[in-house]
């Protein structure tokens, strides 16, 4: 077997296995099982399974975050004397993540179930490397729904922002509630229609007014409450 397809098959097993049973319970003899390889071979590619867990990320994040700057730009550009189309900017983020495998021969619906894991309980081990492959992304995006949101305050666009994500990661994840709920009638195999609805809610919640009327803080037991 070739080096280069002996890697490859290491990263396929590993993906599977890091999307089903996170970093912890993904063992490296699991990982070799699957991958039908001997523990030297994944020493002598990655040398530790925490390297593994980078090439991993960076086989399918790097791409994904180019295409997604790629998007943004363009967003950017078509707008460049005023604030951005607000569901182009959505589309740009969430479009690529769901869209992961259709040119290749892997299987689509597990990159996004792995893209959903990523977003949804990556693990304490992981943390740093998503920080690096988010990073430069963040910036951009922020910077942008903050020219698309002028009025909303910082704060208010940080949690619109993370909520957001929340609604992606669950719908990549393949959360079984749609199905459940539906009867077995809905699902989210159509990509686009998915995307189009899921861009339209995002969307619909980062315009949405802020709340009015929030409950004032509560003093210490046995004060007035009064700030």
């Amino acid at each position: 077997m070739k080096p280069t397809a002996t890697r490859e098959r290491i990263l396929d097993a590993a993906e599977r296995l890091f999307a089903e049973r996170g970093y912890d319970g993904a063992s490296l003899r699991a990982i070799t099982g699957q991958a039908r390889v001997n523990l030297a071979a994944v020493n002598y590619h990655f040398r530790s399974k925490r390297a593994l867990m980078r090439a991993v990320f960076a086989r399918r994040l790097e791409p994904l975050n180019q295409k997604r700057l790629a998007l943004l730009e363009t967003c950017m550009a078509a707008r460049a004397n005023g604030p951005p189309d607000l569901e182009r900017l959505v589309e740009a983020l969430v479009a690529p993540a769901f869209r992961m495998g259709e040119q290749s021969t892997g299987d689509a619906a597990a990159l996004r179930k792995f893209m959903g894991w990523v977003l949804v309980d990556p693990g304490v081990q992981i943390e740093r490397v998503l920080a690096e492959q988010f990073h430069e992304v963040a910036l951009h995006f922020v910077a942008a729904f903050r020219r698309a949101l002028p009025d909303l305050p910082p704060e208010e666009l940080f949690w619109r922002i993370h909520f957001s994500i929340g609604a992606m990661a669950s719908v990549l994840t393949g959360a079984p509630f749609l199905k459940i709920a539906s009867g077995g009638r809905l699902d989210t195999s159509d990509v686009d229609g998915v995307v189009q609805r899921l861009v339209a809610y995002i969307s619909g919640g980062l315009r949405a007014p802020l709340a009015s009327g929030r409950r004032r803080r509560r003093g210490p037991p046995g004060g007035s409450g009064a700030s």
